[in-house]
């Protein structure tokens, strides 16, 4: 299924002259691993107190952009320059549900008439990577099937930022978003486990 995931490829390419300059750097992909870390509790306390400075909603599409790119980057500087290990796996599994829960938390503040949904978008969004996982545990090969994968979360939580900055409605329509993005992630679950258990099947 379609997902943003599929432009990975050609924004890895993009992103190779910043991979060269910060390997000249000396800079580590656990470094970049643990930058992104830190700027998704930037991005949460940002987007946390943004009803008191709209400017603060900008945190969510910039940061969470920005946050892609070392997302991209940690993995390109360990492939590369053969920088992998077992700590820079689980740096990067664990930071990625850690960091997803600082940014997308703010959401029961701004949506608090969507309070259910918005604990489900939690929930399922752990359990997506989790299902990622499984075909990492039972069958060696990280599952990143369906149509509502980390980047695309990012996405639309950062398109609801940049609408709460613009003063659009958006919250009038929060009970459709989630319901949706929330179908789209039980579906990407299914399609995760599916795939592990089909790659453990041979």
């Amino acid at each position: 299924m379609v997902s943003i995931y599929d432009i990975k490829p050609k924004f890895q390419q993009c992103l190779l002259p910043v991979l060269h300059l910060l390997h000249r750097a000396q800079i580590t992909a656990n470094q970049i691993t643990l930058t992104a870390i830190v700027l998704s509790f930037i991005i949460g306390a940002a987007f946390w107190h943004a009803d008191s400075n709209p400017w603060l909603f900008l945190a969510l599409p910039i940061g969470l952009f920005i946050r892609m790119a070392l997302n991209a980057l940690d993995g390109m500087m360990a492939r590369t320059y053969n920088q992998q290990s077992k700590l820079g796996e689980v740096l990067n599994e664990v930071g990625d549900i850690i960091s997803d829960w600082v940014i997308f938390l703010p959401l029961l503040k701004f949506f608090p008439e969507q309070l259910y949904l918005v604990v489900g978008f939690l929930s399922l969004s752990i359990l997506s990577e989790f299902a990622g996982l499984l075909g990492k545990a039972i069958a060696n090969e990280r599952c990143y099937d369906g149509p509502m994968g980390k980047s695309d979360r990012a996405f639309v939580v950062g398109a609801c930022g940049l609408a709460l900055f613009l003063d659009w409605p958006i919250t009038a329509y929060g009970f459709w978003i989630f319901l949706t993005v929330n179908s789209l992630l039980m579906l990407s679950i299914f399609f995760r486990i599916r795939r592990a258990l089909q790659s453990a099947s041979g």
